[in-house]
């Protein structure tokens, strides 16, 4: 499973998800950083067959219209410390891959795993 996250999160996401043994890319690993674009993003997410992490709910909207990205995965913590974050999703990290294994769009908040159809 790879996944691409996205600005608003950490880089230090990639570490948990790779240290778990998954292939995990940063917008800050892409040519333009945290200031690459949405339609860019969905290009390499589409092009390396990667899950978006994200908190924008831009991205949400894209996926609900367009099916774009394929496979999204939203973190809906509100305004959460990392250290509590990594907590949540190494806690969570068996349950949202087998979500999206089922699914193409799951929702992480702090108390729930959400699998949207």
């Amino acid at each position: 499973m790879k996944f691409l996250v996205d600005a608003q999160l950490p880089r230090r996401f990639c570490r948990w998800l790779t240290e778990a043994g998954f292939d995990a890319l940063h917008t800050l690993d892409l040519p333009l950083g945290n200031t690459t674009p949405d339609v860019e993003i969905l290009a390499v997410a589409e092009r390396e067959d990667r899950i978006v992490i994200t908190r924008d709910d831009d991205f949400v909207q894209s996926h609900l219209v367009t099916g774009r990205p394929h496979r999204l995965l939203l973190v809906a913590t509100g305004n959460i410390g990392n250290t509590e974050l990594e907590r949540l999703i190494r806690g969570n990290l068996p349950s949202i891959v087998s979500a999206m294994e089922a699914g193409r769009f799951v929702e992480i908040g702090r108390d729930n795993l959400t699998e949207h159809g």
